[in-house]
């Protein structure tokens, strides 16, 4: 399971690189296109194979629940990141402006802080949705507790990644003080 989870994370930058660099690098749109769409498929083919490896009658392990929690965070951040990488490469060749730079203090500073803690809430709650999901597929507590091992990690990133938004909502910064010329 653990090859599996590791070879979609390689699959997902792979069909990332290359849908952007036969769109833009080579110039076909509809071949980078379709393997663009295909990034999404990665996560249905390990959910799938996840699902089927349990029912299946493998002994739940670790990885079963690394597949979950990879999950829960390739569905929340792997479209954000494509649209990321497809507006940077669409800039540097030519066929978008660059957005304005956003302002980071103030009240637009404690929104992008909360918005970021929220976004990854929706990840975390994702991946102990999938993976209690896994425990009931397999029987219950006793049998699934392997493949809960990853909330301890998952909980202590959300819990600490809570100090930056109610740290700039304490101190959200100050605009930029413009320079005068004369």
């Amino acid at each position: 399971m653990l090859y599996l989870v590791l070879a979609c994370d390689v699959l997902f930058w792979v069909f990332l690189v290359g849908g952007l660099a036969a769109r833009y690098a080579a110039g076909w749109r509809t071949l980078g296109g379709v393997l663009l769409l295909c990034v999404p498929l990665i996560d249905v083919v390990l959910l799938a194979a996840t699902v089927l490896s349990i029912r299946n009658g493998a002994e739940p392990t670790v990885w079963h629940g690394l597949s979950a929690a990879y999950l829960g965070i390739t569905v929340v951040y792997g479209h954000r990141t494509v649209r990321w990488a497809d507006a940077k490469l669409a800039r540097r060749f030519g066929e978008a402006a660059p957005p304005p730079r956003p302002k980071l203090y103030g009240r637009a500073a404690i929104v992008d802080a909360w918005t970021s803690w929220l976004t990854f809430l929706l990840a975390y709650a994702l991946s102990v949705g999938l993976m209690f999901g896994l425990v009931v597929l397999v029987g219950g507590l006793d049998e699934g507790a392997p493949l809960l091992v990853w909330l301890n990690p998952l909980t202590k990133v959300l819990v600490y990644s809570l100090l930056w938004p109610v740290l700039t909502t304490i101190w959200p910064g100050k605009a930029p003080e413009a320079s005068e010329k004369g």
